[in-house]
């Protein structure tokens, strides 16, 4: 007897339910491009738009995963429901995520108000997954209050994550030449809150030091957010408690002063631009097929044409 398939409105019912299996379920959905996926989102429209987007991101070996499983434990600490969605390297071999953080963060894989999701990069530059942002959609309908994005740990490639957070934390840690790197990477430019983690480690004092300085000497207007520096020893659990609450206070300062509502409005667009494009790269794989391209290729090359009037004539196709 062959089981009934659930439709996108059961399953949305489910995880508003909180039922684990229906959230991972709706991610797998995302994540593998399914046929239902345009009814899924709509079907999980109604119910986001709540949910606060904590990016987390960093060199490796700052400690992302320990910091992200601290800050759950505080979150929970205040009776919030929390997601967190992983984002690995993808295996070689199957695609999938390599390094699994259900397995790093297993102290919260019992708690009913936490899903913890590893999700494959699957390439995709910029430390996240082209399917983040459906997946904080199916997690932020389930009633998530906030949900922390782990990015991969690629270093300089990792500012798109600010486009995703409506906060973003950037880690570092002593020993490790951040204070060089804050400057390479560009991440003075996208974080919220700075976080220095291993701070019982020597140097930490002048990590913080070196980057208040250059931080100081950012132009900012009138009213704009000065991201605080804060130091923890996220395995031990310690400075957790601050950084939630520079969270809360950036969460606040956002909402007044309207740049949380920009955020999301470009993340909005983002997400609609990424999806177009991704329809329309199907539709050049249809035209592809056939023997147009190559024929047009061959004119250019035996000088009949240009590749700008080959371009509009395979446009006009």
């Amino acid at each position: 007897m062959s089981r009934r398939t659930e439709s996108p409105d059961e399953l949305v019912a489910r995880a508003r339910d909180g039922e684990a299996r229906a959230i991972g379920r709706l991610i797998s959905q995302v994540e593998d491009g399914s046929s239902l996926l345009r009814e899924v989102m709509a079907a999980l429209t109604p119910y986001a738009g709540r949910a606060h987007v904590v990016g987390l991101t960093g060199s490796p070996g700052v400690g992302k995963s320990t910091s992200t499983n601290a800050l759950v434990a505080e979150l929970r600490g205040r009776d919030l429901r929390v997601g967190v969605l992983a984002i690995d390297p993808s295996s070689p071999h199957s695609g999938g995520a390599l390094l699994g953080d259900r397995i790093r963060m297993s102290e919260h894989a019992t708690d009913p108000g936490v899903f913890i999701r590893s999700m494959a990069a699957r390439g995709h530059l910029g430390g996240v997954s082209r399917a983040t942002p459906q997946a904080l959609r199916v997690l932020d309908a389930a009633g998530c209050d906030v949900i922390l994005v782990e990015t991969v740990g690629v270093g300089q490639s990792e500012v798109e994550i600010a486009r995703l957070a409506d906060t973003t934390i950037v880690l570092l840690a002593p020993g490790m030449g951040d204070g060089i790197q804050a400057a390479k990477a560009g991440i003075l430019e996208i974080g919220d809150v700075y976080v220095i983690n291993k701070a019982d480690r020597d140097g930490a004092d002048q990590v913080r030091r070196d980057l208040r300085s250059m931080l100081a000497l950012a132009e900012r207007p009138e009213g704009a957010w000065r991201p605080p520096v804060l130091k923890t020893v996220a395995s031990a659990g310690e400075g957790a408690a601050e950084v939630v609450d520079a969270i809360d206070a950036h969460r606040a300062w956002a909402g007044e002063s309207g740049e949380l509502e920009r955020r999301r409005v470009r993340r909005a667009r983002d997400e609609i631009e990424a999806i177009a494009l991704t329809a329309l790269r199907e539709r050049w794989g249809s035209v592809d097929e056939g023997n147009r391209l190559d024929g047009l290729a061959a004119a250019v090359v035996a000088g009949e044409s240009d590749p700008y009037a080959a371009a509009d004539g395979l446009l006009d196709d």
